[in-house]
């Protein structure tokens, strides 16, 4: 029977319920600020907090696609058993995702690696664990590309990614900064073997075509529309800079309604491809304070209390809605036994 490794361990993939297929569950404080008594002073606390109400919505699992040294996972990866503690606290079952993200954020043994040590780091990742945690993670993602630009690196992280995948049988889920580089993906990952209906490409509710993910489609990988609720951001290219002198300076943000994201899901539902469509939150509390009214308000339960009606109101289906919350990310996530 196809079953889903959680980081607890591997789990029916018919049991998962709702799912949450781009979240990071660490990285929920917006800093290290913190006091003895207050829930942002541990990121498991914080995180088992924040999680409340979405099994009384449906959801039964939540994958956190954090990838190396960046939005809560450390460099070598080994907090991932702080995920576990969550799992266990929360009675939701968590997938951790194993990934690099872009050049700049990189760590230091990673930009160093060649692509077969890469490949070897994924696939032990996935098979045996993370370090000496013993916890494996359960997909590959969130594999980054840069703004309109691929690096040397990020070139040979998406390949590792894609040989791994190949290895173990995983799906890949991407990152595509603002939508740019999503074709030139899927055409590395097919060069590379990878059947693309293992391949998510992920953020193409950043950017505003709506034919860019239909061109994906086309090509027989799934889509993501997975940072709902996050209206307006910033642009997070690499490391915050330092040292800036004092007065006035510019910041280069984003922004793409909710409004515009329901009408894109309804149309590819529309379309008839609303079995390769994964709905998330990619909620970070880096930036919930840029969308007080949508994160910073509802937190995890805005897909289901907001945005599941704005779909509803748009003509999708309770069938529909379940294919895009539940069936299509346990396909994705599902690796035979």
């Amino acid at each position: 029977m196809p079953h889903v490794q959680t980081v607890l361990g591997p789990v029916p993939a018919d049991e998962l319920g709702r799912v949450m297929p781009h979240e990071h569950l660490l990285s929920l404080s917006p800093g290290p600020w913190t006091a003895d008594d207050a829930p942002l002073g541990d990121p498991v606390e914080l995180a088992v907090h924040a999680l409340r109400g979405l099994a009384d919505r449906g959801f039964g699992t939540v994958v956190d696609l954090s990838p190396y040294g960046v939005v809560g996972r450390d460099a070598d990866g080994e907090n991932v058993a702080l995920l576990a503690e969550v799992s266990r606290r929360s009675g939701l079952h968590v997938v951790s995702g194993t990934a690099l993200y872009l050049e700049s954020w990189a760590p230091a043994w990673a930009r160093e690696a060649t692509v077969e040590q890469l490949t070897d780091r994924l696939v032990a990742d996935l098979t045996t664990g993370f370090g000496g945690t013993g916890i494996r993670a359960g997909v590959l993602g969130e594999q980054a590309t840069g703004l309109g630009e691929m690096s040397a690196f990020e070139e040979r992280a998406l390949r590792a990614s894609a040989r791994a995948a190949l290895r173990t049988g995983t799906a890949l889920m991407t990152h595509t900064t603002h939508g740019t580089l999503a074709l030139d993906q899927v055409d590395l990952l097919v060069a590379e073997g990878l059947d693309p209906s293992r391949v998510v490409v992920g953020h193409l509710d950043t950017q505003l075509d709506p034919d860019l993910p239909r061109r994906v489609l086309a090509t027989g990988a799934c889509v993501a529309v997975d940072t709902i609720g996050k209206q307006e951001w910033e642009f997070f290219l690499g490391p915050p800079q330092t040292g800036r002198a004092d007065g006035e300076f510019a910041k280069r943000c984003f922004h793409r309604s909710d409004a515009g994201r329901a009408d894109l899901v309804a149309g590819l539902v529309a379309d008839g491809f609303g079995d390769r469509v994964v709905l998330a939150q990619d909620l970070t509390g880096a930036e919930a304070w840029m969308n007080a009214g949508t994160h910073g308000t509802a937190g995890y339960r805005y897909l289901a209390d907001v945005f599941v009606p704005m779909l509803t109101d748009r003509g999708v289906t309770d069938e529909q809605v379940e294919q895009l919350l539940r069936h299509t990310p346990a396909r994705l996530l599902a690796v035979a036994a």
